[in-house]
């Protein structure tokens, strides 16, 4: 199948129908209120920090912009925030019975995102994105995708805003999720197993690892390598990049707002898995940026993959964000771009590197790290699910994890979130060997 030949610029003007105040307005930018700036993205052949030259054959400058500002606060444009309407301001639920079924003294809340249409937290930027390159022109976007959400997020983006939409989806995942390729398909886009041999990337490495099960690492390299060749094509970039942290900050915006409604003065403790970095980025920054401007003491906890540990085990430094050395050098905790995960289940964490504003985040002491291990991951993904009724996405479930265990032992009265960034319900075979 190739990609449908929707017409460009169609959707980008909004409808006009009211939004109602809830869905936030702005984004919030913690680079704003950080005590030291984020050390700057790099030119990979010069060493020097990147210009708005250098990303433009890639990015449209409405997110170039958002890349590099350190304003507090961007505004959400109108027909963006008419499309957020559709599911924002999502849920933040009291888990009554989890509490009863854990026997714990805390009070549990998780902010669940399954309820957009593709059943994650994706779209959030997914909308952004397609917004901003159609604005420009652009007719076509080309991108990589791990389990699937991110992949099926911006093909519905594209549907919604005139573009078409390219994907290239980590090989385990592929074979192991048709169901998210059938709903890219669904939206007008195609999808391909990378590595793949379309692209020079894609070749050279099936050429040095035919077997290989794929990397987000190699996704990207193969997606970068299709946009840069085609001037109606931009990259998208699903995660990692600040302009995707500052489109998530609506969940942490949120947050905040839902619990001063609940009657809590403040989160004791928030827990978001972390892959690239996005979904946990969206959650805790309008947090932590609370902490320094209030003097809140809410934890942020990220919690990822024990197969891909890059926070708890990578180095801080200055890497690549694909395999192939195409994307500029980002400073991060990495396990090196050639790093090759396993085949977890959690598809969408299975990269080598973290954010550079997380991975900052943490370097200053304003994040905790701990690491999950699959099984302790979908043992809690099961014992949420057979408590409150909603089946966490494979990802998901490392956060639920370290948050049941804390919560086991936690003080009478303490506010403990759980950041829910999807649901499961397209990832069931991962569940079979824990039921």
């Amino acid at each position: 199948m190739t990609p449908g030949a929707a017409p460009a610029h169609r959707g980008i003007e909004p409808l006009g129908h009211e939004v109602p105040s809830t869905v936030p307005t702005h984004w919030y930018n913690l680079a704003a209120d950080l005590p030291e700036p984020v050390p700057p993205h790099l030119h990979p052949g010069t060493r020097e920090p990147l210009t708005p030259a250098d990303l433009a054959p890639l990015f449209p400058m409405g997110l170039i912009e958002q890349e590099v500002t350190t304003e507090r606060y961007v505004e959400i444009p109108a027909t963006v925030r008419e499309i957020y309407s559709s599911w924002r301001p999502s849920p933040l639920v009291r888990a009554h019975r989890l509490e009863r079924a854990i026997g714990t003294r805390a009070r549990v809340y998780y902010k669940y995102e399954g309820v957009s249409p593709v059943g994650s937290h994706k779209p959030n930027t997914a909308v952004a994105q397609a917004y901003y390159n159609a604005v420009e022109g652009i007719t076509r976007l080309t991108t990589e995708t791990g389990a699937g959400q991110w992949g099926a997020s911006l093909s519905m983006a594209c549907a919604l805003l005139g573009l078409t939409c390219e994907v290239w989806q980590v090989r385990a995942s592929y074979d192991a999720k048709p169901y998210r390729r059938y709903q890219m398909e669904t939206y007008g886009s195609v999808c391909h197993p990378s590595p793949s041999d379309l692209t020079e990337a894609g070749r050279a490495i099936l050429e040095r690892t035919p077997d290989t099960t794929g990397s987000l690492g190699m996704a990207i390299s193969e997606a970068v390598e299709a946009a840069a060749k085609d001037p109606a094509a931009h990259y998208s970039l699903g995660s990692v990049l600040n302009h995707v942290m500052l489109h998530q900050s609506v969940i942490g915006q949120e947050v905040l707002v839902q619990l001063a409604e609940a009657g809590e003065k403040q989160a004791d403790v928030v827990f978001g898995c972390a892959g690239g970095g996005s979904n946990l980025a969206g959650l805790t920054f309008p947090l932590i940026g609370q902490n320094l401007r209030e003097g809140t003491t809410t934890r942020a906890v990220a919690c990822e993959p024990a197969a891909c540990p890059s926070l708890t085990q990578g180095e801080y430094r200055y890497d690549h964000g694909d395999v192939a050395g195409l994307t500029p050098l980002l400073k991060m905790h990495t396990l090196g771009n050639d790093f090759v995960p396993p085949s977890i289940h959690a598809g969408g964490l299975r990269y080598h590197g973290m954010a550079p504003m997380v991975s900052h985040v943490v370097e200053l002491g304003l994040m905790d790290a701990v690491a999950v291990d699959q099984d302790e991951a979908f043992v809690g993904g099961v014992e949420f699910a057979r408590a409150e009724g909603i089946i966490p996405a494979p990802e998901s479930t490392h956060a639920v994890a370290a948050a049941i265990a804390h919560a086991r032992t936690a003080a009478e009265g303490e506010v403990v979130v759980i950041g829910l960034s999807g649901n499961g319900v397209l990832d069931l075979p991962a569940y079979s060997a824990y039921v």
